[in-house]
C-alpha cells in the first residue's frame, strides 16, 4: 500500500470490506533464543515467578518483535500501518486477548520462526463509539516442529473516544488461593519496552499517555500483566507451564501503585487475574494443564 493511498484510507470513514481485503495476508520473521533475552525477562519477572532450571513460559512475547525503521513508525510509536496489519483509521491500539497453545519447548539457542496470518477483522460498536478488532493467528517453529499457536486479538478504537475508564476500585473477584504483590513502577515498564522493542508511547511518554489519548498515567503492558500470570501459575505448578493459557484484558492498569497477581485452582486449571490496589481487576486468564 503507498503512502498516499494509506492516507486517504485513514483519512475516510471506516469501510469494513476494505480493511476485510487484509485478511490471508502472512509474515514471517526470525529470531534466535539468547542468555541476554533470557536473562532481561528473568530479571524484569522476578525470581519468586521464574526459575533457572526452565525457560520462562512467556519468552515468545519477547522474541522476534517488529523492527521498522524510526522514519516508518507512526505517532502512536507502533509501526505505520498498511503492511501486514490492515490500515484502520482508529488511532488507539490495544493488544485485547490471546489465546496460546503450547505444542512443544523452545530451548537456548534455538532458531525460532513465527508465521502470522492476518484470520479476521471486525467492525464492533461499543461504548465508547466504533471499534475494530482484528484477529492475528501466530505459529511458531523450532528446528524440532511446531512449538506454540496463539489466535491474538487487537482493538482499535476512535481518538475522540473517551479514555477507557479504571475498573471498580472495589473488591470484584473471588478471594485467591495464591497472591503476589508488584510494584507498577516505572522502570518495570522500561524493562518490558525494552525486552519486547515495544516503543508504544503510553508506556513511557506519560505526557502522551495523559494529554492525547487521555489516561491517568502510564499503561502497564497487557503481555506483560500476561507474562506475570503465566510465570505465576506455573511455578504453582513447579515450574511446569500449562497446555493452554488464555487471557482478556478488563480494564487499564496504570504505573504508581502496587497490585497483585492472583491464582484460584479449579479442576486441572488456574483461575488467574491482576487486580490494582483497590481490588479492580484489570486482567483475567486461565492456565490448562492436561
Amino acid at each position: 500500500m503507498t503512502e498516499d493511498e494509506r492516507k486517504k484510507e485513514q483519512a475516510g470513514p471506516i469501510d469494513p470490506a476494505f480493511l476485510r481485503r487484509w485478511i490471508g495476508r502472512e509474515q514471517q520473521v526470525e529470531d534466535v533464543i539468547t542468555p541476554r533475552v533470557v536473562d532481561g525477562l528473568r530479571a524484569t519477572l522476578g525470581s519468586e515467578m521464574t526459575s533457572l532450571e526452565r525457560l520462562p513460559a512467556s519468552l515468545h512475547w519477547c522474541l522476534a518483535p517488529e523492527t521498522v525503521p524510526q522514519s516508518d513508525l507512526g505517532a502512536d510509536g507502533h509501526a505505520a500501518r498498511g503492511d501486514f496489519l490492515p490500515p484502520v483509521p482508529l488511532p488507539r491500539r490495544m493488544w485485547a486477548s490471546s489465546d496460546v497453545e503450547f505444542l512443544s519447548d523452545f530451548a537456548l539457542s534455538d532458531t525460532v520462526a513465527r508465521r502470522s496470518r492476518i484470520d479476521d477483522v471486525e467492525l464492533k460498536n461499543g461504548r465508547s463509539g466504533q471499534l475494530i478488532f482484528v484477529t492475528v493467528r501466530h505459529d511458531w517453529f523450532t528446528p524440532r516442529g511446531a512449538a506454540l499457536r496463539e489466535l491474538q486479538k487487537i482493538v482499535y478504537r476512535a481518538a475522540g473516544a473517551p479514555a477507557a475508564s479504571p475498573p471498580p476500585r472495589g473488591n470484584d473477584a473471588p478471594l485467591p488461593d495464591h497472591q503476589q504483590t508488584i510494584v507498577a513502577s516505572e522502570p518495570l515498564l522500561f524493562r518490558y519496552s525494552s525486552l519486547t522493542f515495544n516503543a508504544h508511547r503510553i508506556h513511557y511518554d506519560r505526557r502522551y499517555a495523559t494529554e492525547v489519548e487521555g489516561y491517568s498515567g502510564l499503561l502497564v503492558h497487557g503481555p506483560l500483566q500476561a507474562s506475570m500470570l503465566l510465570e505465576f501459575a506455573a511455578a504453582l505448578r513447579g515450574g511446569e507451564r500449562p497446555r493452554r493459557f488464555a487471557f482478556r484484558a478488563v480494564g487499564p492498569l496504570f504505573d504508581g501503585e502496587a497490585f497483585t497477581v492472583n491464582a484460584r485452582k479449579s479442576s486441572g486449571r488456574f483461575d488467574l487475574w491482576c487486580a490494582n490496589a483497590g481490588g479492580g481487576v484489570t486482567m483475567q486468564a486461565t492456565a490448562e494443564w492436561p
